[in-house]
């Protein structure tokens, strides 16, 4: 299981429910060593005193806040002691409707945890209130000598705790972007070639059909480079759409989008298709032998894998890959 980053007292109103905060999310971004170029020696960071050139331990370094004549140093503990409900304390201070909060505010996401069986029924009265009102409760805590401002919001039968940014760290658009074009009104056909497009590739939101390529191209090039081999690179992007070819690239992206598939005629009642012919009769095809992989590099059934866009496969074994497109027929 894993183990709380944080533990504290959540308050609305007068109940106080004690509760444990879990990372929602992981990354599987793939870490490299830095090494100097040409051979195989770890660069390493060391926190080195600057004027003797020794390295430092950590527990002998404290915080100092430059104020241009001297430095304010201050003791990790210190911070502690002023921070609010001494980092322990988690008050909601009001609630709000999840759609008055801009999606440009949520910053991460944490899992709320009772800390006790004893707490399960004000965890769940709290939870089933606010999926019932639509409602997310606003508060702010202190985790690691940080103030968070937060959101709580009832997910799928839990708590979660979401992250979000003040307000004074949201950047303004207008003075972070120096070429943003003044606002316009499209031409009538473009709008609506434009909505037909979107309504053409419209699609129910499915989180699981989507995956991180880039790592997955990153962990073949690795099986490439170490077995020799040529890495495939990837094709250029499309080149920009200029205004003059925009309604064309429009029509064609319409046209792409809702191209049915091919079909077989259907066949009526006597047997026969709308062309009037009967259907040929179905031939015995003799599959052909499977192919045996177990001699291929991880790096090729990586590929086919990315091919056959199976799931999960950022994470297998070469033994995993060899069942898993074997089971698939690939």
């Amino acid at each position: 299981m894993a183990r709380p980053v944080w533990a504290g007292s959540l308050s609305f109103g007068l109940v106080s429910l004690p509760v444990s905060l879990y990372t929602a999310t992981d990354s599987h971004t793939i870490h490299f060593h830095q090494l100097q170029r040409g051979t195989a020696d770890r660069i390493r960071n060391r926190r080195v005193n600057e004027r003797t050139g020794k390295e430092v331990e950590l527990d002998d370094i404290v915080k100092g806040y430059d104020t241009g004549d001297e430095y304010v140093l201050v003791e990790p503990a210190e911070l502690d002691e002023i921070a609010p409900g001494r980092s322990r304390a988690l008050d909601i201070a009001g609630f709000v409707d999840l759609a008055e909060v801009d999606p440009i505010f949520f910053d991460r996401t944490y899992y709320l945890g009772p800390r006790g069986a004893e707490y399960n029924k004000v965890y769940s009265l709290l939870e089933q209130a606010l999926a019932k009102t639509g409602k997310a409760g606003i508060a702010t805590f202190v985790m690691r000598q940080h103030e968070y401002l937060v959101a709580l919001k009832a997910e799928n039968g839990l708590l979660t705790l979401h992250t979000l940014h003040w307000a004074d760290e949201i950047r303004d658009p207008k003075k972070e972007i120096d070429n943003l074009p003044a606002k316009t009104k499209a031409a009538d056909k473009e709008l609506k070639m434009a909505e037909q497009l979107i309504e053409a590739l419209s699609m129910t939101w499915d989180p699981g059909e989507f995956h991180d390529t880039f790592q997955e191209k990153v962990a073949a090039m690795i099986e490439s480079k170490q077995a020799g081999e040529t890495v495939e690179k990837a094709e250029p992007p499309a080149g920009p759409t200029g205004a003059v070819d925009l309604m064309e690239a429009l029509r064609a992206s319409v046209e792409r989008a809702g191209s049915p598939k091919p079909v077989s005629g259907k066949a009526t009642a006597s047997g026969a298709t709308a062309t009037g012919k009967k259907p040929a009769a179905k031939k015995r095809i003799r599959s052909a032998p499977r192919e045996d992989l177990t001699g291929l590099t991880k790096a090729d059934l990586y590929k086919r894998a990315a091919a056959a866009n199976l799931p999960g496969r950022s994470q297998m074994t070469r033994d995993d890959l060899v069942k898993a497109l074997a089971s698939s027929g690939r």
